[in-house]
């Protein structure tokens, strides 16, 4: 497990982000903190690729990106090769989204997801690893050739 981890946000995410930065911090993660960094309204797409770049170029082992509902910063994450953001709003998403998909980027909406709910949901997240069983590295394939 990969214990330093991009996060990018907009405005909605803004509260929740902060208090998952503290709780990655007080897990032992090293955190990138790439925004935004008010509630002021932003625009989500820009910080979402510097949480995508630092995931391709693997200063990030994995990423976590919010906004009001997790849609539009999944939908920007995966235009991205490489990219596998999955959107979670519980822990079984999470855990499944890891083991069958290898997603690297989890992707919350912070009006859908409590705190609570969203801190259980990052650490079934980051404590799940890619099960290689022959059917899924053939899925990943596939879905790999998608980007070509």
């Amino acid at each position: 497990m990969g214990k330093k981890i991009a996060i990018g946000n907009d405005h909605g995410g803004y509260e929740l982000k902060n208090q998952i930065v503290t709780f990655l911090k007080e897990n032992g993660y090293e955190v990138l903190d790439f925004g935004c960094h008010s509630p002021e309204s932003v625009d989500f797409p820009g910080y979402i690729k510097k949480v995508t770049d630092s995931i391709q170029n693997q200063t990030a082992n994995k990423g976590i990106i919010i906004c009001g509902t997790g849609i539009g910063v999944s939908i920007a994450a995966n235009r991205n090769p490489g990219i596998r953001a999955a959107l979670c709003t519980n822990e079984y998403m999470a855990r499944k989204s890891r083991e069958h998909n290898d997603a690297n980027i989890l992707a919350l909406g912070a009006r859908v997801v409590g705190t609570d709910l969203a801190l259980s949901i990052i650490k079934a997240f980051l404590d799940t690893d890619f099960t290689s069983e022959s059917r899924h590295v053939r899925r990943m394939n596939k879905m790999e050739e998608l980007n070509k």
